[in-house]
């Protein structure tokens, strides 16, 4: 209806134009009146069938899509206190994929797992509880309410299968195309406009009383993802390992290991914890107070377009 509406107001103008112009015969006033009514017609309908920017599941978690592309994972060696484990390497990103605009909280956790293991919960905390981010989460934990997650019937029915972040994927989105120590810059002088870090988590300002604080507070990246410093350090998929020296594409990591990653840096932690580059690890089975995660939408699993659906459908015909 939106496609037509849209067509039915363009056509009324461009004909009007066309026609004032007594230098064009009518014919060809006709002719290229209907091929720039197709073209608006074909281009409108084309933007309509894209997949959301952003969709809400059905317990209210917002993801938003990350485009694909190719980046620099890592810091360079100039870099303010970059670490030897950081080392700079091309990495692309074959596919989009979605990320949860915010770290999982403590109400979608309850939703979904039947309990909360958090150590910040509500009477702790001004009474605030449902968007505190899930805290003292194993990896083995957040892979299993991923799992549990996708299993929700209107999940299944949507096609949708969640999961944790890879390592390349999470830095990815943090740095949102910037090349600097933090997405917002190479300064950590604005950190506080940006993450909950070990200077500015008190309670009420105390500088004795750190704590978690509610999610999308602070400023959100280019991507609109919030919390991708500080809050909470987030449990990527892959485990930990040296990084490759060569160009690669979709890392997962290391096939061995006794260690997950870690990213983010967290409300304990000083800023120089908190960059986009910075690495931390901890065994599957571990759970503090300073561990979280966010969601990741499996690529294969975004919603296609009508024409992407039509051509798959057309390619598998021809292929039985």
């Amino acid at each position: 209806m939106g496609c037509y509406n849209f067509m039915a107001f363009q056509e009324s103008r461009l004909r009007q134009r066309i026609r004032n112009n007594q230098h064009m015969p009518l014919p060809l006033s006709n002719f290229l009146s209907a091929l720039m009514i197709f073209g608006l017609f074909h281009l409108d309908c084309q933007v309509l069938a894209q997949s959301p920017k952003e969709i809400t599941n059905s317990i209210g978690m917002k993801l938003v899509l990350i485009p694909k592309g190719t980046f620099m994972m890592g810091s360079p060696k100039s870099e303010k206190g970059r670490q030897e484990n950081e080392s700079l390497h091309e990495v692309t990103i074959s596919k989009d994929y979605y990320l949860g605009v915010y770290e999982v909280t403590q109400a979608q956790y309850e939703k979904v797992m039947g309990r909360n293991p958090s150590h910040f919960k509500g009477d702790i905390v001004d009474g605030l509880n449902a968007d505190l981010p899930v805290e003292q989460v194993s990896w083995e934990a957040a892979v299993e309410f991923c799992k549990k997650l996708s299993d929700l019937p209107e999940e299944r029915k949507a096609g949708r299968v969640y999961r944790l972040p890879t390592e390349a994927q999470w830095e990815y989105a943090c740095r949102a195309g910037s090349k600097t120590a933090y997405s917002f810059g190479e300064s950590s002088e604005l950190l506080g406009d940006y993450a909950w870090f070990n200077k500015n988590s008190g309670k009420n300002g105390d500088p004795f009383e750190k704590q978690t604080h509610p999610v999308g507070q602070k400023k959100p990246n280019a991507w609109r993802l919030y919390d991708m410093h500080g809050s909470v350090n987030e449990w990527c998929s892959d485990l930990y390992g040296d990084y490759p020296i060569t160009p690669v594409r979709d890392p997962t990591g290391p096939s061995e290991g006794k260690s997950h990653v870690l990213r983010g840096g967290s409300w304990f932690l000083s800023g120089g914890y908190c960059t986009s580059a910075s690495r931390g690890w901890a065994g599957p089975a571990s759970w503090y107070f300073n561990l979280g995660f966010r969601v990741a939408l499996s690529p294969s699993e975004i919603p296609k377009s009508p024409e992407e659906s039509d051509g798959q459908a057309s390619r598998a015909k021809e292929d039985r």
